[in-house]
């Protein structure tokens, strides 16, 4: 019977389904979800019995129009492309400064998801190719039914410390439309500390913070389109994974500490800095050949590297380049975890600790900063605060024990990245892989075809 089967085919038929069946039999396996299996059938009757004619637009017998085979050739090239950034890779175009030198603005990067193994999407009905909306309108480019639980295949390995890593934004579950590119709890902070200072100076008497937070999330409301997003539709966000679940992270004086080891050195590496001259400019011919770019010598302090400030100190006229250091009067209020008890900063920040899955920690009023968008956002329970007592579900917790890891990014352009020390941990649910070489990379300050940068070209990422 099985021989009286093979009869019918030809070879080229016979491997190509056989191919294609084991593909998706391996591909059921890999995913682990066995009602898929019910798919082999379709499968099947796709390269054999062919009872069903699964592309209705064409026509089984006779020439298909030009358009239809166009139609055909678009559709199978949309699953295609959508299947491999889901389960494969994609494409991330590096938008801001904040990964200078290693990654530069306009480098196009290769992004592995089975480096740390592909995520499952968590919105399943949404138009390929979009992010969050349709262009040119506010509608969106997805519908938030059925919701998918997170669940990750199996990759090549886990995140590990100085990877590079591409991320969905922790705080873009929630943003302003209009005001898509800040943080929507960044302005929520700002707006309460208005209301706070506006009593103030009117000599009104202070509300509670829950009052506070009503009130300002009601003029947010009022103000602005307000867009709750699914984890996976978050913005992703590009940095450097500095420390992994069970770390102790501490910055002193710039340098990143890690349980108490300090960062290795990374060439690419980036901070704000002063130069001095003589009183006699510097030829802007020179900055250009260190690849800096005329943004950035708009600024009062230009972001350097270790050699770039090695190469402007012996300029003739330059008498010295000097490091900008941040206290807590520039930026202690706006850093992670917001709070005025901690009055860190870019650059003495910490210690803090990155949570691991099924660590437990005893869990009082003065270390809940750090933790109390993990358990009433990231992990999904009640948290509540009455008369000095926390509450978790209704219960009194006095513990806490984590359902997930929590990693820290930051920049390698230290004075310049939007990163963890503003909005905190990245759970292990938002990460979407990691990039291995830059497959295009265009200079933002020239044009075509002098902005494409050759040398950068297919290099692997550090």
């Amino acid at each position: 019977m099985i021989q009286e089967f093979f009869s019918k085919y030809d070879r080229k038929t016979l491997i190509r389904g056989s191919f294609w069946l084991v593909i998706y039999l391996l591909w059921v396996i890999w995913l682990g979800n066995y009602w898929f299996l019910l798919g082999l059938p379709i499968v099947f009757d796709i390269y054999f019995t062919k009872k069903v004619n699964w592309s209705p637009w064409k026509r089984r017998d006779g020439k298909n129009h030009v358009a239809i085979e166009w139609l055909d050739a678009l559709i199978f090239a949309v699953v295609a492309v959508t299947i491999i950034n889901i389960f494969l890779f994609q494409n991330y175009k590096i938008p801001t400064g904040s990964m200078e030198k290693s990654l530069q603005i306009g480098d196009h990067l290769y992004v592995s998801k089975l480096a740390y193994g592909p995520r499952i999407p968590i919105t399943p009905l949404s138009i390929p190719f979009m992010q969050n909306f349709i262009p040119g309108t506010k509608a969106r480019s997805y519908v938030t039914w059925p919701q998918w639980d997170y669940k990750r295949l199996k990759g090549f390995g886990k995140v590990k410390r100085w990877d590079p890593v591409v991320f969905n934004f922790p705080e873009g579950d929630t943003v302003c439309f209009e005001r898509s590119a800040e943080s929507y709890y960044s302005i929520l902070e700002n707006e309460v500390e208005s209301l706070k200072h506006t009593d103030i100076n009117q000599n009104i008497p202070s509300k509670s913070e829950n009052e506070y937070y009503a009130i300002a999330r009601k003029r947010l409301s009022d103000e602005y389109k307000i867009v709750y997003r699914p984890i996976d539709k978050e913005d992703n966000y590009i940095k450097r994974c500095v420390a992994i679940p069970g770390d102790t992270l501490q910055i002193i004086d710039g340098t990143v500490y890690i349980n108490g080891e300090p960062e290795p050195y990374f060439e690419g590496r980036q901070m704000l800095y002063a130069i001095y001259t003589d009183g006699s400019m510097i030829n802007a011919k020179h900055f250009k050949e260190l690849g800096i770019y005329n943004d950035d010598l708009q600024q009062s302090y230009i972001p350097l590297t270790k050699d770039m400030v090695d190469k402007i100190s012996k300029f003739r006229n330059v008498t010295k380049v000097e490091r900008i250091k941040f206290d807590e009067r520039q930026f202690g209020k706006d850093l992670f975890p917001r709070d005025e008890r901690y009055n860190w900063t870019l650059d003495n920040y910490g210690p803090i600790y990155l949570p691991k899955e099924g660590a437990t920690i005893n869990l009082n009023l003065d270390n809940l900063p750090f933790y109390k968008r993990i358990i009433g956002h990231y992990e999904g329970n009640t948290l509540e605060v009455k008369d000095s007592v926390i509450y978790i579900n209704g219960e009194v917790a006095n513990t806490y024990t984590f359902k997930m890891g929590y990693y820290w990014m930051m920049g390698d352009n230290r004075h310049s990245s939007l990163d963890s020390r503003y909005w905190g941990y990245v759970p292990e649910n938002h990460i979407v892989g990691t990039p291995r070489f830059i497959w295009l990379s265009l200079n933002k300050d020239k044009k075509f075809p002098g902005n494409i940068r050759f040398s950068r070209m297919f290099r692997p990422i550090k």
